[in-house]
């Protein structure tokens, strides 16, 4: 199959470059010219018609490989989370989840930063990495022991591994599927305080401050939380945050009619701390924009709230809801396609994101403004738990190429 071709009449968005018209040319899956350059005889040409060209979504933290959904949005690189059956804990199991994608994904495995994510004796980080782990992490779950804790972050430092948490005080949390307030309340759920989520992340960020070792924290969803990362920021801590766009638009409100899609990880805010996610989007302080991709059946879901799965399915609505952001004004649209491309690969270490000169064609045209209804009977996703079933938006991925080879 051809991994030549060029990519004309497009509105070009580069985190590196910014935004442009013109072109992108591919050479053996890799891009060797943008703008205006000749076009060589024997590359065949797409005419993408004034739509907006830019590198393909490298989404980081999903929990499974579902690549009709990648594809349908805008996917082409994932970080997979340690938490797998078996955990990805050791050099073996980390390889074959490296290789499972092929050729339609590439998989950037994060290692568990202890073995079986049991909070205690350290994995072997260096071995995973050399087995294709691009970060380690402690997986859907908090390790409870600080001194175990600064072990990881110091060990990850030493091999140039960024460190990606969960923002959760697991002793707080204890079982409950909501956050403290009227409407658990209201619901009867088992619920825990938003002080969870700053209290695990300033005690990381001091791990992580003492150690100089780069600590991502998969979800930060509190205003007290984004507090202390701007902090930190502010002082040089190597830390970045992501968010789901769940998070951005939805409060627990959305939890009322005992509606299991709306059971995630970390659970639905209050409207304050929602209001407090839009600000730390527009002032810089969320780094990246993720799916969390985790979807779940029936047999999960349709269980009383407390007992149901948490988790979405969020891979294809990533760009689309990302997109209403751009819309409303909060962020631009090279912003987010940096959220979307340039930073995770920078925390995985990767070389791509942009569409410079010798980077990896990983590519999507999208149609920002096309309209479309969410549906999850009528998702490609292995199963259609959004929370999100029934909203109308813009944006749809309309072609999709991995080193230059289409996919979609």
């Amino acid at each position: 199959m051809s991994r030549d071709v060029a990519l004309l009449n497009a509105e070009l968005v580069c985190p590196a470059a910014g935004t442009s018209r013109g072109g992108v040319l591919v050479r053996n899956g890799e891009i060797v010219a943008t703008g205006t350059f000749e076009i060589p005889g024997d590359v065949p040409t797409i005419d993408c018609r004034g739509k907006t060209l830019a590198p393909a979504i490298i989404d980081l933290g999903v929990f499974t490989i579902d690549i009709p959904a990648f594809h349908a949005g805008g996917i082409v690189r994932v970080g997979l989370m340690p938490d797998q059956t078996p955990v990805l804990d050791e050099p073996g199991v980390v390889q074959r989840a490296a290789l499972i994608g092929r050729p339609g994904l590439w998989i950037h495995p994060i290692a568990g930063a202890t073995r079986g994510l049991a909070g205690k004796d350290l994995a072997e980080m260096a071995m995973n990495a050399a087995a294709g782990a691009k970060a380690v992490g402690t997986g859907e779950r908090w390790i409870a022991d600080s001194g175990v804790m600064r072990k990881v972050l110091a060990y990850a430092g030493d091999l140039g591994l960024t460190v990606v948490a969960q923002a959760e005080d697991g002793g707080i949390i204890g079982t409950a599927v909501a956050t403290a307030g009227e409407t658990a309340t209201r619901m009867g759920l088992p619920s825990a305080p938003a002080l969870a989520e700053p209290l695990a992340i300033a005690r990381d960020l001091m791990l992580a401050e003492d150690t100089g070792a780069r600590l991502h924290f998969r979800q930060v969803t509190t205003a007290a939380g984004f507090d202390l990362i701007r902090a930190a920021k502010r002082r040089g801590v190597h830390v970045s945050c992501g968010i789901t766009p769940a998070h951005l638009l939805l409060s627990d409100i959305a939890m009322t009619d005992f509606r299991t899609f709306t059971h995630l990880s970390p659970p639905l805010r209050d409207e304050a701390d929602r209001q407090a996610c839009l600000a730390a989007l527009a002032d810089g302080t969320i780094d990246i924009l993720c799916s969390g991709h985790d979807p779940r059946g029936p047999e999960e879901k349709r269980l009383p709230f407390a007992d149901s799965a948490n988790g979405m399915a969020g891979a294809e609505t990533l760009l689309a809801l990302s997109l209403g952001m751009v819309r409303d004004g909060v962020i631009t649209l090279e912003r987010l396609v940096t959220m979307l491309s340039a930073t995770p690969a920078r925390i995985l270490g990767l070389e791509t994101g942009t569409l410079g000169v010798g980077m990896p064609a990983d590519l999507m045209l999208f149609d920002a403004g096309a309209p479309w209804l969410v549906d999850g009977d009528k998702m490609v996703a292995l199963a259609g738990n959004t929370p999100f079933d029934g909203l109308p938006v813009q944006g749809k991925v309309l072609r999709l190429w991995k080193g230059g080879t289409a996919l979609v």
